[in-house]
């Protein structure tokens, strides 16, 4: 009778411990599948805001003034190779003729590729916007929205005003996820090296 109890009693316990064995395996693989499931989402959630950042880069018109141009066959194309890195460094910052100053006290002069314009503030050059030191690659996404929102250069609040063509005013009234995604999609840029020049006042034109 004995033998019989410590064998029901051994069998008893060998089922507990099978059972406690599988319990655990299934929670660990389902703890690690939500992990997965996790990971995959923000992964997806990141893409996401990329391509929302892209669609808006893109609908706003950045590239009409970010990006440098190329002309072929009469048309004016982005230059694939260069956009969003502003004004290119390489070309001459020459002072403006008599004609052309006469001119821009009542005009507003844009360069062929729309990188630079001249105007009542003096000469403004577009910014670097690519994932480069150069662009925006150092900025935090808090200065990023101080930029649009307040237009300050580089975010930062001591600061000189943006300046035209920048429609930071307009610009200013996209909701803080808008802000945030293009943020997100600049940071995933192609980072391009271009160190753009400061604005020329109006007296040194």
């Amino acid at each position: 009778m004995k033998k019989v109890n410590l064998f029901l009693l051994g069998s008893l316990l060998l089922g507990l411990v099978i059972t406690y064995s599988c319990n655990t395996e299934t929670k660990k693989g389902t703890d690690s599948e939500k992990e997965t499931a996790k990971t995959e989402n923000l992964m997806q959630t990141k893409e996401d805001s990329i391509k929302r950042g892209e669609y808006l880069v893109t609908t706003m018109s950045c590239h009409d003034c970010h990006s440098p141009k190329i002309f072929r066959n009469g048309a004016m194309l982005l230059d694939s190779t260069r956009l969003l890195s502003g004004y290119p460094s390489e070309n001459p910052v020459a002072k403006l003729s008599k004609e052309e100053k006469e001119i821009a006290k009542k005009w507003m002069l844009f360069s062929l590729d729309l990188t630079t314009i001249v105007g009542p503030w003096g000469r403004s050059f577009t910014a670097n916007l690519t994932s480069d030191a150069t662009g925006t690659g150092n900025w935090t996404q808090e200065q990023f929205i101080t930029a649009i929102r307040k237009g300050k250069y580089k975010g930062m609040e001591s600061n000189r005003s943006l300046l035209p063509p920048m429609p930071w005013e307009m610009y200013r009234n996209l909701t803080d996820d808008d802000l945030k995604t293009v943020f997100a999609y600049l940071k995933s840029t192609k980072p391009i090296k271009n160190v753009v020049p400061a604005p020329v006042a109006p007296a040194d034109l």
